[in-house]
């Protein structure tokens, strides 16, 4: 049966009534959607109780709760590191969990990041809604339950962006992959005899990789100390107040 001219307009009105509610109250992010970087932005905004979703190649990744054992422990122990670093050499920075825009199919929360920042030289910036744009020299991630998005999409994401070194801490195989970018390339880098990995990026960043597996958080500072007080690491905290002195040399 037609339906009629008033019966039209009222599923017209309601049609429209549907699509302003859906613009204003936006569909909730469902694991495995396919967007672009600007929908998920808008759909991960209107979620304030979501803490943490990820868009990688395109895809919504929104991870299972965090144990402490397996994650938050550890993540603790690393941000304890980094943190150390980053403190005693100005024109560095770093983020827990920030969200990081690397490009329009791409927008990771890193579990950690250590960056240079722009006025010391650093191809990263800071938008003017808070957020950092750009590829971060170094990227960490704490990796249990995703360990398979980390070592693969999330991985060749970072790459194709230019993160020149990232860090894949996997817990439950008591295992860590240092990547650094070469030629385009990751390539896993080798500790030395005593087992430390030295950052290439961040001079005296050392990491005792088998301290830190094993959880004895003394010995990973006392090892990070030893690359704070070497002469690379002078030397790049030199280089960095430089950039910065020319830069306020022109801002002046």
């Amino acid at each position: 049966m037609a339906l009629s001219k008033i019966e039209m307009e009222i599923l017209v009105e309601r049609s429209k009534a549907k699509a302003a509610l859906k613009e204003i109250r936006p569909e909730p992010l469902e694991n495995g959607e396919r967007m672009t970087r600007a929908e998920f932005e808008r759909r991960y905004e209107a979620m304030p109780h979501i803490k943490k979703a990820e868009l990688i190649e395109g895809v919504v990744y929104m991870p299972s709760p965090v144990r402490h054992n397996r994650h938050a422990k550890p993540h603790r122990r690393v941000n304890a590191w980094i943190t150390l670093y980053c403190e005693v050499t100005p024109g560095t920075d770093a983020g827990d969990n920030g969200t990081v825009r690397l490009d329009e199919e791409n927008e990771p929360q890193p579990g950690i990041s250590l960056f240079i920042e722009d006025f010391a030289g650093g191809a990263i910036r800071v938008s003017d809604d808070d957020y950092l744009e750009g590829a971060p020299e170094l990227v960490f991630e704490v990796s249990a339950s995703s360990k398979f998005v980390d070592l693969f999409e999330k991985k060749e994401a970072y790459r194709r962006n230019g993160v020149k070194e990232y860090v894949v801490w996997s817990v439950n195989d008591r295992k860590l992959d240092w990547f650094r970018l070469i030629k385009e390339k990751y390539v896993n880098a080798t500790p030395d005899a005593n087992g430390v990995i030295r950052s290439r990026m961040f001079p005296g960043l050392w990491l005792n990789v088998p301290a830190l597996l094993a959880g004895e958080m003394s010995k990973v500072l006392d090892t990070l100390n030893q690359g704070l007080r070497s002469k690379e690491h002078v030397a790049f905290v030199k280089r960095l107040a430089k950039k910065m002195n020319k830069r306020q040399m022109r801002s002046a």
